[in-house]
């Protein structure tokens, strides 16, 4: 038998400024997958970590007066306290400047060269420091003579000539086409898929891996004059963080699933996977691209200064209510635009108005009327309900759909309360001969309120908890 591990994964966040919201939503996304995969009863193993090398880093530290090492330490000290404060699940959080990272990439490196696959070259072109990558015509905005990155329009991009070591991302596009005809699940959704396909069919380039004269980063083998470029450098912490290359990792790997924004697919659905096979090392199973949040139709950037402080906006409602409000309003699958306005309506209507209000009264019934215990009692209406409202819960979060999988939740708790209305159990506690009526009724709200408290604890693992001790419901109690 397997001991296969459910190993999902959050992309790295880049080491030059305290998390924000865009950070946050994809490490609460990803949370409530591995929660819902735990509710399942997999075995998960959830990583997060920091993307800590390359030119930007150096220059956030030289800005301060401090040292490279001391500005991520720092970083990632303040990125690990916040995913603690948020309840994030991760098992381990992985730093590009760990030695266990720098053997893995020296590794894979050294397999990539093995298979003819790493060559010297001279390259020249234009640089964007935000993203850190080098970027072709078709991928900037020229305006006279400046020219930038509409990703970071506020930024120059760099002209850069230089000798590096190049990876023959060529050779792959036949493979990576082969890819995505074989498995069309690997990059979701289907509109992420569709865009990168158009990228591999309109031709690959080789790709530069390596920085010439940049001190801070890990130096490429044998070749103490270059270092790692920051995308080799940061995607194999994936591998470095199981183990590679100890056979150990074969317990995680592959990963099940890569969440990561949409703006790196090319990196994660491109790059990545003919690395690996250059590497020879098997492919993740999925990768998820979700979209952007914003705020006012501007996507989410501190280095373009759209900014929310992220810590007003938890403290607003608290943490569970954040979580929730985030997968509520921003489809997991698109783009969404954050609203305080929004955010006070949901949490008002939605978690006070209906699921706060129909736990209050189920509870508080139960105490009163059959002195806080659980009567016995089967109701074939609200059986039918809870049958209904899991099979909706399933297959919206079996497909990732997180927030298909609350609006199922609300629902069941919007049709709960209005059970309790046709019910009318205090008109049953007044009618001794409407016992058996009203022992149906309260341990139907029991089930309906207990199911609700597992379909949204990976949304809102602390409140549910709290919900499910208040009700006699077991953590390993899930959805079966």
């Amino acid at each position: 038998m397997s001991d296969k591990i459910t190993y999902l994964t959050a992309a790295i966040d880049y080491a030059n400024g305290p998390p924000h919201m865009g950070h946050a939503i994809e490490k609460i996304g990803v949370d409530v997958m591995a929660r819902y995969c735990r509710l399942r009863g997999e075995d998960v193993y959830l990583l997060l970590g920091m993307d800590e090398h390359g030119l930007k880093v150096m220059q956030s530290a030289e800005s301060v007066g401090i040292s490279p090492q001391e500005f991520v330490d720092d970083i990632a000290n303040t990125f690990q306290t916040t995913w603690t404060e948020l309840g994030i699940s991760n098992d381990d959080f992985i730093r590009t400047t760990q030695s266990r990272h720098r053997i893995a990439v020296e590794e894979m490196i050294s397999r990539m060269q093995a298979a003819g696959d790493i060559y010297r070259g001279k390259y020249s072109g234009y640089y964007c420091v935000g993203c850190e990558a080098f970027k072709r015509d078709d991928e900037l905005v020229r305006d006279g003579d400046i020219v930038r990155c509409p990703l970071h329009p506020s930024r120059d991009a760099q002209w850069t000539e230089e000798e590096n070591w190049f990876f023959r991302l060529s050779r792959y596009q036949q493979q990576l086409l082969d890819l995505f005809d074989a498995r069309p699940d690997f990059l979701q959704p289907d509109s992420r898929r569709n865009e990168v396909r158009n990228v591999i069919e309109a031709g690959l380039e080789d790709i530069s891996v390596s920085r010439a004269r940049l001190p801070w980063g890990i130096p490429w083998p044998g070749d103490t004059d270059h270092t790692v470029y920051v995308w080799i450098d940061a995607l194999t912490n994936y591998l470095s963080a199981v183990g590679f290359p100890d056979d150990s990792y074969l317990r995680y790997w592959p990963a099940d699933v890569h969440v990561i924004g949409k703006d790196i697919t090319r990196f994660h659905c491109v790059y990545w996977p003919a690395m690996l096979m250059s590497a020879g090392v098997e492919l993740p199973r999925t990768v998820w691209a979700h979209g952007f949040v914003a705020i006012d139709g501007m996507k989410i950037s501190k280095s373009e200064g759209v900014t929310l402080e992220l810590s007003d906006v938890v403290q607003r409602h608290g943490v569970d209510a954040f979580r929730y409000y985030m997968l509520r309003d921003v489809p997991w699958n698109g783009d969404g635009v954050f609203s305080l306005d929004r955010f006070d309506e949901r949490y008002n209507a939605e978690l006070a108005n209906n699921l706060g209000n129909l736990a209050n009264r189920a509870i508080s019934m139960i105490e009163r009327y059959r002195e806080g215990v659980v009567p016995a009692g089967s109701s074939a209406e609200m059986d039918g309900v809870l049958a209904a409202s899991i099979a909706k819960y399933r297959a919206a979060m079996d497909a990732n759909l997180l927030h298909q999988g609350i609006g199922a939740a609300i629902e069941l708790a919007s049709l709960g309360n209005g059970y309790v209305e046709t019910r009318a159990p205090w008109k049953a506690a007044k009618d001794p001969s409407q016992a058996g009526h009203l022992d149906e009724t309260l341990n139907a709200l029991a089930r309906c309120v207990a199911m609700l408290a597992v379909m949204l604890e990976p949304f809102m693992p602390m409140k549910m908890s709290s919900l499910r001790a208040g009700l006699g419901v077991g953590a390993s109690e899930g959805l079966g």
